[in-house]
């Protein structure tokens, strides 16, 4: 059993220093949109797949959502990563196929978006193999990005994602620039995230299942809450990870103001807006002088 506290004790920590980005950039930022289409209400609950109302709220992502956020960053030139469960891209594998054709990042985000501290090792290691699979046989292409579910993992969880290939993840929130987390399967990148940079915290809401704050937020005050964000981790040099869900975020309003946070970031000289692969390649880059986090098993 790893004995956390000691492993962490041992390594080169904080992490609140210059990082190393490539010249002339001063911060990195990555638009990035879960996926979770029905997955994420079935996984709450097996019945919902009787409630034509529940699917019909989940299903807005991939119907409207992700169609109408392609059409904008086209537009907008930009290149984002979309997480995708494997449930999802087994119900719309045509959708999966134009966001990979269309030069976006793909990366796992479970097969029904259950948590990992919900199943058994064996069950998470299923579901990471089974979705990478269904990937590849829509796009050709290995997945090698993670988020979790509901951004939930295990000690255990890290070492899994090396042993099957994947490079990095993207569901923790214990830095605010890309660190690397050692494991005995092998170095694995963390790219940090938190609620604050979610759009669910800030506009999510169904009646049943009961899901959000209770609270549907302006996009004036979303907008001015990222752009904050982004502010500030532009100016310590940090890397702004924006976390999205189709059904909420691709709601007409919405993505008009994610646009104008796009022009925002783009406005400011020394941002380099990517997907969270490039941002993963880069830490590998430098990986043999950047900062690592405790050793996990």
């Amino acid at each position: 059993m790893t004995d956390i506290g000691t492993d962490i004790g041992t390594a080169p920590w904080p992490n609140t220093g210059t990082y190393n980005w490539p010249e002339g950039i001063q911060c990195a930022a990555a638009l990035s949109f879960d996926v979770d289409g029905e997955s994420g209400i079935l996984a709450i609950d097996p019945k919902y797949a009787e409630r034509l109302s529940a699917l019909a709220w989940a299903r807005y992502g991939p119907k409207v959502g992700v169609p109408r956020i392609l059409d904008m960053l086209q537009k907008k030139g930009v290149k984002a990563s979309f997480f995708v469960p494997g449930y999802t891209a087994e119900l719309y594998p045509e959708l999966v196929k134009r966001i990979h054709t269309e030069g976006h990042e793909i990366g796992v985000h479970g097969y029904i978006h259950k948590k990992p501290s919900d199943l058994s090792d064996l069950e998470e290691e299923t579901a990471l193999v089974k979705t990478c699979r269904i990937l590849k046989d829509i796009t050709g292409q290995q997945p090698t990005g993670y988020r979790s579910p509901w951004w939930d993992m295990k000690v255990s969880t890290p070492a899994l994602l090396a042993r099957h290939g994947i490079r990095y993840d993207s569901s923790l929130m214990d830095d605010d620039a890309p660190y690397t987390l050692t494991t005995e399967s092998g170095d694995l990148v963390e790219l940090p995230l938190h609620w604050t940079n979610d759009d669910w915290e800030q506009f999510a809401f169904t009646v049943d299942p009961p899901t959000g704050s209770g609270v549907i937020e302006t996009c004036e005050k979303a907008f001015q809450l990222w752009k904050e964000e982004f502010e500030g981790m532009y100016h310590y040099n940090r890397s702004f990870v924006l976390t999205m869900h189709p059904e909420v975020i691709g709601r007409p309003a919405r993505l008009m103001m994610l646009e104008r946070l796009i022009d925002h970031m783009r406005s400011f000289e020394g941002v380099w807006l990517t997907t969270c692969g490039a941002i993963a390649d880069h830490h590998l880059a430098i990986s043999k002088s950047a900062p690592k986090t405790a050793a996990v098993t």
